[in-house]
């Protein structure tokens, strides 16, 4: 599913990666730590296509990202992963269904067609009573469950999370973790996560440490 062979990047003088190699098969779960300023936010970005390594090669769900356009790199993120971050990124102006419907807007699907699956999803995550509510009158949970909700919206085989916990409390982290890992389980989606959160760590199927833009461990649960 990802395969990355030398990747480096660098901001200025400062080397963030330095000869990244990792490989995670279809359908595991894979969780990335590290002390900040280790490079795993970075790494995410690359794999999600959202940043440019300076060197090293990337092969993501079978493509060479390396050899896509800026417009084709667009058009497989949106098609290929699902995004999951901190602080959910819901547009405040939307309802909930607007803000899971959105991935599909963009990829063209009608309307009714991405609103019937907006609602679906939303109904998984148990919150079909709050569709039409806007972020500002969500909780913390219900935010970041609305966000999965549009991770998956185009049916990706890939979800991305960037310390997707980080901002719940011990309950609403709990659910999250047994969500993520449902997803994975059920529905043979591959889950690469960054987090500081060691019990969102160990629901992972495998532990990647990283120090210093290095890789340094990697533990199989």
């Amino acid at each position: 599913m990802i395969h990355t062979t030398g990747i480096t990047k660098s901001f200025g003088s400062l080397q963030v990666l330095k000869g990244i190699d990792l490989t995670i098969s279809k359908g595991e779960f894979v969780s990335i730590i590290g002390a900040s300023g280790a490079g795993k936010t970075t790494l995410l970005q690359i794999i999600g296509s959202l940043d440019k390594a300076d060197e090293g090669e990337l092969i993501v769900d079978g493509i060479v990202l390396n050899r896509l356009s800026d417009k084709e790199l667009a058009a497989f993120r949106n098609q290929h992963i699902g995004f999951v971050f901190q602080f959910h990124q819901l547009l405040p102006e939307f309802t909930a269904l607007e803000n899971v419907c959105i991935p599909a807007l963009i990829a063209g699907v009608k309307s009714k067609d991405a609103e019937k699956r907006g609602k679906e999803l939303l109904t998984q995550m148990g919150l079909s009573a709050r569709m039409q509510h806007k972020p500002g009158e969500l909780s913390g949970g219900e935010k970041q469950r609305v966000a999965v909700a549009r991770a998956l919206m185009n049916q990706p085989s890939l979800i991305l999370a960037d310390e997707p916990s980080g901002s719940l409390d011990s309950a609403n982290k709990k659910e999250l973790h047994s969500l993520l890992r449902k997803l994975c389980n059920e529905y043979g989606l591959t889950v690469l996560l960054v987090t500081h959160d060691k019990e969102l760590a160990d629901v992972s199927d495998r532990v990647i440490e990283m120090k210093d833009g290095m890789i340094v461990s990697a533990t199989t649960k």
